[in-house]
């Protein structure tokens, strides 16, 4: 447990939002865990971002999330990364240990914690569409959890090489790049698809441009995009006998590990996802 002068508050640090169900979500786990902690969503613009993070550390802050546009930038300001972190380049939360300030990046353990559920991801042909941050985080924690083979499909040819060559070099990960054009056909022998842009977040009908005839029975088929949870590309993968994983698993996962970093205690999974299907009104 934290030491007993400390507060007990968690923040969010980043960009203006209209809500942020991951506060609702941390919030009730609190609750439920008997826990009488806060969790604070915070704008902070760009210039005044070390003197948030000076502000964390004299208030006594657990730590906190770091979202949009500060993932990169925040890095200078702490005191020490995790492994992902500083392979990603990139810090989602913070965690406070005495008074240090240590950058993690939850992004990619949440979604491959969701993957276990399903399969394990050491040895699989991986296709995953998009390279931006959440699929630079969701790769490399793949190829650390011992994925065999990336192929990364994006239509920005040198964003997705410079992913490609960071699994390569670094995480030592057999990657490839395709150049996205027109309906992808995935490979035969992938055991695992994942849409890792943001196509279909708030629209139940946007289309993942992959033709999903070249599905099979035996792949395991992933979203990011949480709202809606079972977007069109969820849909059609199931219709095609597909086993299928959305993005709120994704999500609760992400708060679940947080949640333990900050509190070393093991957050109810079910009442996070209750609560993000409440925040969503799903």
């Amino acid at each position: 447990m934290p030491d007993s002068h400390l507060q007990p508050i968690v923040c969010c640090l980043g960009q203006p939002v209209a809500g942020n169900p991951t506060q609702f979500m941390i919030e009730r786990a609190f609750t439920a865990a008997g826990l009488d902690w806060r969790y604070l969503t915070l704008e902070v613009a760009p210039h005044d971002l070390a003197a948030a993070i000076a502000g964390m550390r004299a208030l006594g802050f657990r730590g906190g999330n770091i979202t949009i546009p500060h993932k990169v930038s925040v890095i200078e300001h702490l005191d020490g990364l995790s492994q992902a972190a500083e392979l990603m380049g990139a810090v989602n939360c913070i965690n406070r240990e005495g008074d240090q300030l240590l950058g993690e990046n939850t992004d990619g353990k949440g979604f491959v914690q969701s993957l276990r559920e399903q399969t394990d991801p050491d040895g699989k042909q991986v296709v995953m569409f998009g390279a931006g941050g959440a699929a630079r985080a969701i790769a490399v924690e793949l190829g650390l959890a011992g994925a065999d083979r990336i192929t990364l499909v994006n239509r920005s040819e040198q964003r997705g090489r410079d992913l490609v060559d960071l699994l390569s070099t670094k995480v030592e990960v057999t990657a490839e790049l395709v150049v996205w054009e027109g309906d992808y056909q995935i490979p035969e022998g992938t055991d695992l698809v994942i849409n890792a842009t943001s196509i279909g977040l708030g629209d139940l009908e946007a289309r993942v441009p992959v033709d999903v005839d070249t599905l099979t029975t035996d792949t395991v088929v992933a979203d990011v995009v949480f709202n809606p949870p079972q977007t069109r590309f969820l849909r059609e993968a199931s219709d095609c006998g597909c086993r299928t994983i959305d993005g709120l698993g994704m999500l609760v996962n992400q708060g679940v590990i947080g949640f333990h970093v900050w509190t070393d205690i093991d957050a109810d999974a079910a009442v996070m996802r209750e609560a993000l299907e409440e925040y969503l009104e799903l």
